[in-house]
């Protein structure tokens, strides 16, 4: 292999990615949708959308031609919001080749099939192996080569342990882990903790709220996991808390902005707008919800969120249901092996 790397999505993790790597020596071409945001990059070399302020380097090859972006690569990285992918991947089925290997970067499950990303690809493109990169990463931290560390997960240990080695720098540390539905989950469930977190400061509520939240939905993240086959062990990683902690607790993240907004009064519609790019976590909260029904799992800040973000409820009024349920133990080992 000549270890050339697809990168399909301008959005600011991917077009971060695609940067950092290209300035390691990396042959990447990074596709853009959309023709004008194309000619910012190949002309500009800036991304003012996405990456304001952060300059592309000259190396990194830039198209919209989907053809053209992968009919050379051995790596086709998946970069765009969970609930586009499977238009993308029908797109790519007639031009993919069985040997390129598929990372997927979304953090989210499907809307209305409740599917993570590596059951759509094995729907669509079954013959190709597949692995995901997650962990915390902000793409305005990692463009600058900040030190970060994340996990990469597939169920072909050898698939990981390549793109690992593809994909680390001095700067960008990556270990991997064979439980995939665990590092899929963890990366998807937490941005609904994260909205949550971000709705608590957005109400006014303290340091002392958060670290609840944040705890609490850390041990829901890892039931839901449990139920669906994950290892309770890996949302203790880089995936769960690791990715919880940065998503909770950054202004980068997105789904703690929205979360303040909707905490401050702004309707979902307003605080998705305002913050002006997709937030992964609220069609997930969504999936969340129907997925912890359907496997009598009990999640009940996940159920509030739910609550506040589709059915108009309010923050405050939410809040004192969570804090007026029966008493219980802290850890019951017994909700992570429900038959």
């Amino acid at each position: 292999m000549n270890d050339n790397i697809s990168i399909l999505g301008g959005g600011s993790w991917g077009c971060a990615l695609a940067s950092m790597l290209s300035k390691e020596g990396k042959d990447v071409t990074l596709w853009v949708r959309s023709h004008s945001q194309y000619e910012e990059i190949a002309k500009r070399r800036t991304n003012s959308k996405y990456l304001p302020g952060v300059s592309i380097p000259d190396s990194l090859k830039v198209t919209d031609d989907l053809e053209e972006a992968v009919k050379n690569c051995d790596i086709i990285t998946i970069a765009i919001p969970t609930n586009n992918i499977r238009e993308l991947l029908t797109d790519l089925k007639p031009i993919v080749k069985e040997n390129q290997i598929l990372v997927n970067l979304a953090k989210g499950i499907e809307e209305n099939t409740d599917l993570r990303i590596s059951e759509i690809c094995n729907q669509i493109l079954p013959d190709n192996r597949y692995c995901v990169i997650s962990g915390p990463s902000h793409a305005e931290e990692v463009v600058k080569n900040i030190p970060t560390a994340v996990v990469c997960a597939s169920v072909d240990n050898k698939v990981a342990e390549y793109v690992q080695d593809i994909f680390t720098t001095s700067s960008f540390r990556i270990y991997t882990n064979q439980d995939l539905i665990g590092v899929e989950l963890g990366g998807a469930l937490k941005n609904i903790i994260a909205l949550g977190a971000g709705i608590s400061d957005g109400v006014g509520f303290g340091d002392n709220t958060k670290a609840a939240l944040m705890t609490r939905g850390l041990y829901e993240m890892a039931k839901l996991g449990a139920a669906m086959g994950a290892n309770p062990d890996t949302f203790s990683g880089l995936a769960g808390v690791g990715d919880l902690i940065v998503t909770c607790t950054s202004m980068h993240s997105r789904n703690r902005k929205a979360g303040i907004l909707i905490g401050q009064g702004y309707s979902l519609e307003d605080a998705t707008n305002k913050v002006g790019m997709v937030v992964e976590g609220v069609k997930t909260t969504k999936a969340a919800y129907h997925l912890s029904n359907k496997l009598n799992i009990e999640m009940p800040i996940t159920n509030e969120i739910y609550s506040i973000l589709y059915l108009g409820a309010d923050v405050k009024s939410s809040s004192a249901r969570l804090m007026g349920r029966d008493m219980k133990y802290e850890i019951d080992i017994l909700e992570f092996y429900k038959d």
